[in-house]
């Protein structure tokens, strides 16, 4: 029998999962295990948790930003090393998609370090999914904005695309 990935919005009780996820995922910026409680809380509904029978193995923080509505932010997206190679993030992307929560939502943003390529290759792969416009620009710089203690963050959109059904 073929264990199955359960796609489910995230509630409090995932955030000490959360932060051990994340915490075993880098180059993924760890934050507090509050922030993760919060997320899973006060953000649920535009961010998905994945189940492999009882484990969490993937995660996906976003919202919706305020001043544009119909803009979902991914904040970080965690997949374990059991996982991976399954395409978990891009299906995780797609749930999101397709709740009622971001049933206004025609573009992603995100940011990404130059180095984190799985990440750009996620995003990209989205766009290209979803038939849409790819682009970025930095957005937080490195000795600017963190004082040289972190890379620089760039800001990527993907979209407009059309709302999509998970």
């Amino acid at each position: 029998m073929t264990e199955q990935f359960t796609f489910y919005e995230p509630s409090k009780e995932d955030g000490q999962a959360v932060f051990r996820l994340i915490e075993a995922c880098p180059p993924l910026d760890t934050n507090s295990m509050y922030c993760n409680l919060l997320q899973c809380h006060h953000f649920s509904s535009p961010s998905v948790a994945v189940k492999l029978s009882d484990e969490l193995v993937g995660f996906i923080s976003g919202y919706l930003i305020p001043e544009k509505p119909d803009t979902l932010f991914i904040w970080q997206v965690a997949v374990s090393e059991k996982a991976r190679g399954q395409g978990i993030a891009s299906k995780m992307i797609a749930h999101l998609l397709g709740r009622e929560a971001c049933q206004s939502v025609r573009f992603i943003e995100t940011t990404i370090t130059e180095s984190n390529q799985a990440s750009w290759a996620l995003f990209k792969r989205t766009a290209k999914t979803l038939g849409c416009p790819f682009s970025s620009e930095d957005l937080f710089i490195q000795d600017k904005h963190f004082s040289g203690l972190h890379d620089t963050e760039t800001l990527v959109n993907v979209g407009p695309f059309k709302f999509r059904k998970a």
